[in-house]
């Protein structure tokens, strides 16, 4: 079942010189609980097209639906992921996990269990005390994973959200990003220029070329989960790599 549909969609900013096309007949139908990737070169309207999903980017042609319903703007059921953290500083982080929860004015007692599962998936628990001050960028981003599916939205937009990390960072972030998504089976929409991140993370990738911004190519992603960190020097996942570089380098 389609749980997200995007048809035909453009994304036309209006400049100086008259308009530009940031995004063209792009179209998408993602089901259900999958995790997909959008890669491309800088330029290419990833992220424009993550953020029109989000309601943030108004579209100028076409539909996106998510569950039957167009999108006109941001709503609760969409979680954003941004590159930068988007801890609150004045919070620890368990207050940050359950702010999105106090909001919705969860029972107390789910708060606290739901705080305290999040946490414990991606290893902060003993740190939930503390402020964003006193963790590392790593640390902030996990606070950021856990918050964004304790708020157990219908779908999850991520926007690069480890590119500003170092190389072991970011790949203990990935296995922990899995871990999350195979457990709630969330519907992921996730924005990289990693050719190994979305490979290890994706269901299925798809390479976008711009500008304007559209589709190329969608590659159908073959390996089994759980995944872990070896599959990256599996032959077969050397020769998938390799496809979708060329794919990117035409």
């Amino acid at each position: 079942m389609e749980k997200l549909i995007l048809e035909n969609v453009d994304v036309t900013y209006k400049v100086k010189r008259g308009e530009f096309k940031a995004v063209e007949n792009v179209s998408l139908n993602i089901k259900k609980g999958e995790f997909i990737c959008l890669i491309g070169p800088s330029g290419c309207g990833k992220t424009t097209t993550l953020y029109a999903i989000a309601g943030l980017n108004p579209i100028s042609n076409g539909t996106i639906l998510l569950d039957s319903t167009a999108i006109r703007g941001p709503g609760a059921e969409r979680g954003m992921v941004f590159q930068k953290d988007s801890v609150f500083p004045w919070l620890t982080v368990a207050q940050n996990v359950a702010y999105g929860l106090k909001i919705k004015k969860s029972p107390k007692n789910e708060i606290v269990s739901t705080v305290k599962h999040y946490l414990e998936m991606v290893g902060l628990w003993d740190s939930r005390s503390l402020y964003p001050r006193e963790l590392s960028g790593g640390m902030r981003k996990r606070v950021d994973l856990a918050r964004a599916f304790a708020n157990d939205p219908e779908i999850l937009l991520m926007d690069e959200p480890f590119g500003s990390l170092d190389a072991m960072t970011k790949e203990s972030l990935q296995v922990s990003i899995l871990k999350l998504w195979e457990e709630t089976h969330k519907t992921v929409v996730f924005v990289t220029h990693d050719v190994e991140e979305a490979l290890f993370l994706s269901q299925h990738t798809i390479v976008m070329i711009g500008p304007p911004g559209r589709i190329r190519y969608t590659m159908d992603v073959p390996f089994e989960y759980p995944r872990n960190l070896r599959i990256k020097i599996n032959p077969k996942f050397l020769e998938y790599r390799a496809r979708l570089i060329n794919q990117l380098v035409k």
